[in-house]
């Protein structure tokens, strides 16, 4: 985790918890990090000035400097409590769209990690991404990490969700990185750390009801087994260097949808945090998020840790 030397910690009122900011902390001060902290107004600057100023009586221009001052003094006693731990902060209450402003200063300030609440996370919600996380998750180029509320402190257990494709290299970069953050979290919070892979045999169902390229049910299974094979192989490929305690139960070869089996897995093995990566594509300005990325974010109720591919364009730009 020293990969990280400047993070951005997302403070609205809807998503900042304790466990969040004690996380951002220990992490800033392991890694010697300077925190910047982030409350972003959703509305454009004069917006909320021009709709008080039709109310009788009052001056909009000094309403909306009100607001803005109540955000900065918040920011500013967080950041009193972040100064006496030793770290570096800096505050910031810019006016605008809640995740477009969230992604300029990544942009403008090259932050290398974004931290965050989720915002579906109490009473109600049917799941615990809101709105801002998913677009968060969906384009900003660095990783992005939305903490569940109630975390304990440490990560009980820590699942690495890979893809591996021995000719595909952002692939195969992206699983590094995967790999990497996973390990260096379950060593640091003493985490049990689970990897899995989802795999299928493309064409089974045609293999089996089709007219024209039925087979029998005995090359069928070979097929499977050659396939599940291959997957296998690519799996311990891309684990060698990575040593994971009692391998047998912690390494997971699936057979089936990944959007469906891996969420089943994490709520079974009653997983804490999911390292996974987006799907991208390098060079392409707005290619996000897979379908199988989207399926898992829909159904889990565990913190995230999301990483881009290399080479990820995020279609935000900064203004002008």
């Amino acid at each position: 985790m020293k990969r990280f030397k400047k993070i951005l910690l997302v403070c609205d009122r809807e998503s900042e918890h304790d466990e969040l900011l004690a996380r951002a902390i220990s992490l800033a001060k392991s890694n010697g990090a300077r925190i910047t902290l982030i409350d972003p107004v959703s509305s454009e600057p004069g917006e909320l000035s021009a709709i008080f100023a039709a109310l009788p009586g009052t001056h909009g221009q000094e309403v909306e400097q009100e607001l803005l001052n109540f955000h900065r003094a918040r920011l500013s006693a967080i950041g009193a409590t972040v100064t006496a731990q030793g770290v570096e902060v800096r505050t910031l209450v810019p006016q605008g769209v809640v995740f477009l402003e969230i992604i300029r200063e990544v942009l403008r300030s090259g932050h290398d990690l974004v931290m965050k609440g989720a915002e579906g996370d109490r009473a109600g919600w049917p799941q615990l991404f809101g709105s801002t996380d998913l677009h968060l998750l969906r384009k900003c180029p660095c990783p992005v990490w939305i903490m569940k509320k109630g975390t304990v402190p440490g990560y009980a257990r820590v699942l690495a969700a890979v893809d591996p494709d021995p000719i595909d290299e952002e692939k195969s970069a992206l699983d590094s990185l995967i790999l990497d953050l996973a390990t260096s979290l379950s060593k640091m919070d003493d985490s049990e750390l689970h990897v899995v892979h989802a795999w299928r045999l493309v064409g089974e169902d045609s293999f089996r009801y089709s007219a024209f390229l039925r087979a029998s049910e005995a090359e069928i299974e070979r097929l499977l087994e050659e396939e599940e094979g291959r997957h296998r192989s690519r799996l311990d490929t891309v684990l060698e260097g990575y040593p994971i305690a009692d391998r047998g139960k912690r390494v997971h070869l699936l057979k089936g949808e990944a959007g469906s089996l891996i969420p089943e897995l994490a709520r079974n093995t009653r997983v804490d945090l999911i390292v996974m990566g987006t799907v991208g594509r390098t060079g392409i300005s707005g290619f996000f998020i897979g379908n199988t990325a989207e399926a898992i974010l829909g159904q889990v109720n565990c913190s995230v840790l999301a990483v881009k591919p290399p080479g990820f364009q995020t279609p935000v730009c900064l203004e002008g």
